[in-house]
């Protein structure tokens, strides 16, 4: 694991008679001398590092031996000494409380000397550095995975083994918000983006494939969109970083991330760290930069630029950073006083004068201090989610059978022939509805359309027209034409054959709709098993295709065919 400020990278170091990291100036490049100064104390080897956000020269370890250790990096620190062995560098304070293995630290964003540690014994301790006193537990069911604050430092946001998504409110030592997150079984990883009221997640469904999501914090029951399956790569994928050598970049944008590009490397990479926005290179153009190690041998640098041709300060690209000034101090945070960071203008440092602050445009979080109370009563009524399965038997019915269905196809299709083939001597009926078609006969209607009960049986023909008036003289012509025969006893006969008629036609309607639904269904199911079926052979491969596709294969030609 590697971390990295303006002056500083630390890199976790192999060394023996316990654990041990390395510091190295970034002003010094090149091949390092074969012994380094290394910060050593602990016992156990060093699983995770952490920078003071306001103090470039403090940095916190965690240990396998359960130990939370302070350091401070000497005035004019080098890894080129002139004694013959270098000098190690010791703690300046230890942090005892854990009873098992201390797996990540992480400094409060707003608070000075607010640090917080978990631990394998499921829980988080809030620690002042100043002090060396733990005030705060967080206590959690299985072990914690990653952890990550929110901007102002009163919310803490937690993924753990239980495949549980947690935001805590720290101050009063119980989550404002849990509920379920990635469902695999690896790790998943959480992340605060910045000012925003959302949380970025990473981690792996059951089918073992890498997924990232978007929540927002007042609502967090489930994913903004679902969850975005990435790849299916064994590697466990951080949110800033895929450990498969490459680096994929979004932007956050109308709560979804918008994939820009991809930085690939043909090296894997152990660890990755993003430098602060305060000590990026602004007449560079660069708006990011991280410092990755590769096959333990070496530190790569990564610069993100944006290529402009106007040597001027683009201020477009660069908003405000995070100065070294904290908002408020660890009694005042632990008081309950909040507050976000002041920023600094990076034209002042384009210019090459101190850096000048500037107002914040951020925004109390009205939304996260709402979430502790909806999300526990949302939880907390699930008759909305018992109503939604009740159409999923409906979907899930099994469709009928291709064979069952040809079966009854010719069945209700002899039913209809045999009705067509007893009125197969009124086919003249339709002959006289074509015969009739004269002119001469406008007064007849007047007469025939008061007395005669037709016109109601064309009605509801009539009515699928949005004009009340318009159906009113549309059936007449109709009405004219069927029954202004010059022989009544001939009009009289359609008449009596229309129910059968009807009804027949009723049948054949409600026959081809259940075709319809059939066919789309078997279109359906065709599709799906064509889509299992190819993705089981891009897993399997096709020289040990298994049972299970053969049988699908089968299906699906059989549901062709």
């Amino acid at each position: 694991m590697s971390l990295v400020n303006p002056e500083y990278l630390s890199v976790n170091w192999e060394a023996s008679g316990g654990g041990a990291f390395a510091v190295i100036p970034l002003n010094e490049k090149g091949r390092l001398p074969e012994q380094l100064p290394l910060f050593r104390g602990h016992t156990g080897p060093v699983l995770d590092t952490d920078w003071n956000p306001f103090n470039d020269r403090i940095i916190a370890s965690g240990s396998d031996d359960g130990k939370v250790f302070i350091w401070q990096v000497p005035e004019g620190f080098s890894l080129y000494q002139d004694s013959e062995e270098p000098v190690d560098v010791a703690p300046v304070s230890k942090l005892a409380g854990h009873s098992r293995k201390v797996g990540q630290v992480l400094f409060n964003p707003a608070a000075s000397n607010i640090l917080a540690s978990a631990s394998g014994d499921y829980t988080i301790k809030l620690w002042d550095v100043g002090t060396g006193k733990s005030h705060l537990t967080l206590k959690h069911g299985d072990i914690v995975q990653s952890l990550s604050w929110n901007a102002n430092g009163t919310l803490l946001a937690t993924t753990s083994r239980d495949k549980k998504l947690r935001v805590w409110d720290v101050r009063q030592e119980k989550p404002a918000y849990e509920g379920p997150g990635h469902t695999g079984a690896k790790n998943s990883r959480v992340v605060w983006l910045g000012e925003h009221n959302r949380l970025a997640t990473t981690g792996f469904s059951k089918m073992s494939d890498r997924q990232m999501a978007l929540w927002d914090v007042g609502n967090a029951r489930e994913p903004i969109g679902g969850f975005t399956v990435l790849d299916s790569i064994s590697g466990v994928c951080m949110p800033f970083w895929v450990s498969d050598g490459n680096i994929r970049y979004y932007e956050y944008e109308n709560d979804k991330f918008e994939f820009l590009s991809e930085y690939k490397s043909s090296d894997q990479q152990r660890g990755i760290a993003f430098l602060p926005r305060r000590g990026i290179n602004v007449h560079e153009n660069e708006v990011m930069r991280a410092y990755k190690t590769v096959n333990d041998t070496y530190v790569e640098p990564i610069s993100f630029t944006v290529p402009r041709r106007a040597e001027v300060f683009q201020s477009d690209i660069y908003p405000p950073a995070t100065g070294l000034k904290p908002a408020v101090t660890a009694e005042e945070w632990l008081a309950g006083k909040d507050g976000v960071p002041p920023k600094i203008d990076l034209e002042s440092v384009y210019e090459g004068n101190a850096p000048v602050e500037v107002p914040s445009d951020y925004k109390p979080p009205p939304a996260p201090a709402a979430a502790p109370a909806p999300s526990p009563t949302k939880a907390a009524a699930p008759p909305p989610a018992k109503k939604e399965p009740e159409p999923t038997p409906v979907q899930r019915a099994p469709p009928p059978s291709i064979s069952e269905q040809k079966g009854s196809i010719s069945a209700m299709a002899s039913k209809f022939q045999d009705e067509e083939e007893e009125e197969a001597d009124d086919n003249s009926s339709f002959e006289e509805i074509q015969k009739p078609i004269q002119k001469s006969v406008p007064a007849a209607a007047a007469r025939v359309e008061p007395t005669k009960t037709a016109p109601p049986k064309a009605a509801p023909v009539s009515q699928a027209t949005p004009n009340s008036q318009a159906p009113a003289a549309s059936p007449t012509p109709a009405t004219i034409q069927t029954s202004s025969g010059p022989i009544s006893a001939v009009g009289s006969q359609p008449s009596s054959n229309n129910p059968a008629v009807e009804s027949s036609l009723a049948e054949i309607k409600k026959l081809l709709e259940a075709q319809t639904k059939t066919i789309t269904a078997q279109t359906e199911k065709i599709g799906l098993l064509t889509q299992e079926v190819d993705t089981l052979k891009m897993r399997v491969g096709p020289g040990d295709q298994s049972e299970r596709i053969r049988q699908l294969e089968l299906e699906l030609e059989a549901a062709r065919s």
